[in-house]
């Protein structure tokens, strides 16, 4: 197989079938079929789960030009390619087919914190109005169980009016959830301190899980006030009931210490607060972006008037930046992110604080569980560089590293340890039309973690 690819870099993917199992295509091609077709419809859905997910959902759709070579995907080979290759060989593409803006599928994703999911989708999309630069609105609902336990239902939308004067994202979550907790801190040194200070630092990375029944409830407006740039406020409520841990003893885990000495209810919290956000979008593609910039900045005000638990202010930042690396391979790229959530006053609850994959796409910190890591003041670092394997573009690779940082209760200041992740994997081609891809990676970390992490489009 490595001989076909080397010398025949441009070969069909059919015919390539067909040599390997010596001219008696049919079972592995009903094989190839069966691995691909559970997950086939996600080719065309723009929506990632929640919260904040939902900006990075929307396809710019232009005016029809003659492509660009950097933008020309007549040489390119997606999944949708291979189904006809597989169940109609001879069959001729039609331009001019258009398929439903409305699509059901599983919903289907794995990685350490979750496991495996398997669960069903349901996605809808349209261009709204007249004016061919309006962003694509996009709709979804999903519910789905995973072999952790995790039972997950959203319904979201993000929604652009004609020429995008004005914005409207929001989701419902309604979830029963098992959370990983690995204490507070960044994973530096213990220095000492009360026996309460050393459960919180949880230093031997004990793993304690924390059940509940959590509700999100979140819905934001933004206003077009110049090219590329967008302003927006909102609300968002963050509730968690029923929560409980095997060890109920009294300051016993890094969760009761912590609600302890902030004064939150050990079985229950409301986080609900205002928001208000600035947004700048350069990038030529929010699925698989060759080049441009991505930036979002606001202040979250959570207040116990509108039945949060308790007062607190927090910034957060989110900046992405892509580098194309070959004029003929636009593919090649450099993609650059860091993003950061820190807490300016009061008090947030210990399942809110910023952490591992708390980004709003919870894709950051590969090679670790959601929230490993976690402080009041938290920042992650993170750079990959993406690659073709074939020439026809149906198999890329990536390899990725992430540094993360942030503070803790006995001394360690953001920016003082940080904690290294790394990997690589593969990219499947799923629909060149919208460069959606299905990523693969394996990645690792400290203190023993690794894992695989299968998920939808790359993960800035």
């Amino acid at each position: 197989m490595v001989w076909l690819i080397l010398n025949y870099r441009r070969l069909n993917v059919y015919t390539l079938i067909t040599r390997l199992s010596d001219g008696r295509p049919s079972l592995l091609k009903w094989l190839l079929l069966f691995l691909f077709v559970s997950i086939r419809g996600l080719a065309y859905s723009q929506v990632v789960s929640p919260i904040d997910s939902l900006k990075a959902d929307s396809l710019r759709i232009k005016t029809f030009k003659a492509p660009k070579p950097a933008d020309n995907i007549s040489n390119q080979y997606d999944f949708g390619d291979l189904t006809r290759d597989i169940l109609h060989p001879k069959k001729k593409v039609d331009p001019l087919r258009k398929r439903s803006g409305i699509i059901v599928v599983p919903n289907v994703a794995a990685n350490p914190t979750i496991g495996a999911q398997l669960g069903i989708k349901a996605v809808a999309g349209k261009k709204l109005g007249n004016d061919p630069n309006t962003l694509f609105s996009v709709a979804a609902t999903s519910a789905s169980i995973t072999t952790k336990g995790i039972i997950y239902f959203y319904l979201n939308h993000n929604l652009f009016t004609p020429g995008n004067k004005w914005n409207f994202q929001g989701n419902l979550v309604v979830s029963k959830s098992v959370t990983p907790d690995n204490g507070l801190g960044i994973g530096g040194k213990f220095n000492g301190g009360s026996a309460a200070d050393s459960v919180l630092a949880d230093p031997t990375h004990n793993a304690y899980a924390i059940h509940s029944y959590y509700f999100n409830g979140r819905e934001k407006v933004y206003k077009n006030v110049a090219k590329d740039l967008f302003i927006g406020a909102g609300l968002s409520f963050e509730i968690r009931r029923q929560i409980n841990q095997t060890d109920t003893v009294n300051n016993a885990t890094p969760f009761s210490v912590y609600n302890n000495r902030y004064g939150f209810p050990q079985d229950r919290y409301s986080a609900n607060g205002f928001l208000f956000n600035v947004e700048y979008i350069s990038r030529d593609n929010p699925n698989r972006a060759y080049k441009g910039i991505y930036f979002d900045a606001g202040f979250r005000l959570n207040q116990t008037w509108i039945g949060s638990t308790k007062n607190s202010l927090q910034l957060t930042s989110d900046f992405r930046k892509y580098f194309s690396l070959s004029a003929a391979s636009p593919e090649t790229v450099l993609a650059l992110w860091n993003w950061g959530s820190y807490l300016l006053g009061g008090s947030i609850p210990y399942l809110e604080l910023p952490g591992t994959a708390r980004d709003g796409t919870f894709r950051s910190g590969r090679g670790y569980t959601t929230q490993y890591f976690k402080g009041t003041q938290f920042n992650d670092t993170e750079a990959e560089l993406r690659f073709p394997i074939l020439a026809n573009k149906f198999i890329s690779g990536v390899v990725f590293g992430n540094m993360q940082t942030g503070n803790d209760e006995h001394g360690t200041k953001i920016f003082q340890v940080f904690q290294p992740g790394y990997g690589g994997g593969l990219r499947v081609l799923f629909n060149k039309a919208t460069r959606t891809n299905l990523a693969l990676d394996y990645a690792f970390g400290k203190f023993g973690n690794k894992g695989f992490f299968l998920n939808l489009n790359e993960a800035f």
